[in-house]
């Protein structure tokens, strides 16, 4: 039952607006069903095969969200049913989602992956990167993707206003381009804050917030 308690104990501090994604990577299919059993409807995964296989074996009433970096060539797999993509950071990846969206007769929502961390290792466009694709008519032909909105990714350090000032990016980011008029944009969500820093994001503005170690427990990479 403690992945029940540590679920009801973040929920019960989450201001309304915000959405609980339960990061599930690496977990075995009776963690969620506990997760879910506690009424979390909502799992973040963040490789496409791995979704894949809980989503064939778990309930049809599950949010599946791919919170990872997403190689081109995998979309197809999780097209049929994924219902949020965080991590776009190109328009050749959108394109694709666009495509496989099509085949699959869905739009796909998808956030705009921003670099707000220095760390090499972090994926992510820069703010110029997104307007740009926003404005050019490429984008405009999207017809089967919808943009909701933006992610990020802080620093790992225990520099708190390193961190601060990182989400302060991400939400001037969303503030500066929220504005656009297009069909296929519209923007709502702030996804930002992990286990060790949700709540700090929430101060800065996130209305998503994705938490895996905090509910589940430490993860195991054997």
């Amino acid at each position: 039952m403690i992945i029940k308690d540590n679920l009801n104990k973040i929920k019960s501090k989450l201001p309304q607006h915000v959405t609980l994604v339960a990061v599930s990577k690496t977990k075995p299919v009776t963690d969620l069903m506990e997760a879910y059993n506690a009424g979390q409807r909502i799992f973040g995964e963040n490789k496409i095969q791995e979704m894949v296989e809980k989503y064939e074996t778990m309930p049809d009433d599950i949010e599946w969200h791919m919170i990872g970096h997403v190689q081109r060539n995998k979309v197809k797999y999780m097209a049929p049913f994924v219902r949020l993509i965080h991590g776009v950071d190109n328009l050749k990846l959108l394109k694709e989602i666009n495509k496989q969206a099509k085949n699959n007769n869905r739009i796909i929502d998808c956030l705009f992956q921003i670099k707000i961390a220095e760390e090499d290792s972090k994926f992510g466009m820069s703010k110029k990167d997104a307007s740009e694709i926003i404005q050019s008519i490429i984008f405009s032909e999207l017809k089967n993707i919808r943009i909701t909105g933006v992610m990020g990714m802080a620093t790992f350090t225990d520099n708190v206003s390193k961190v601060k000032e990182e989400f302060e990016f991400l939400k001037s980011t969303f503030d500066s381009i929220k504005d656009v008029q297009k069909e296929n944009f519209d923007l709502q969500i702030i996804s930002m804050g992990m286990s060790g820093d949700y709540e700090l994001a929430i101060a800065c503005g996130s209305t998503m917030i994705r938490v895996g170690s905090s509910i589940f427990g430490d993860r195991n990479y054997k």
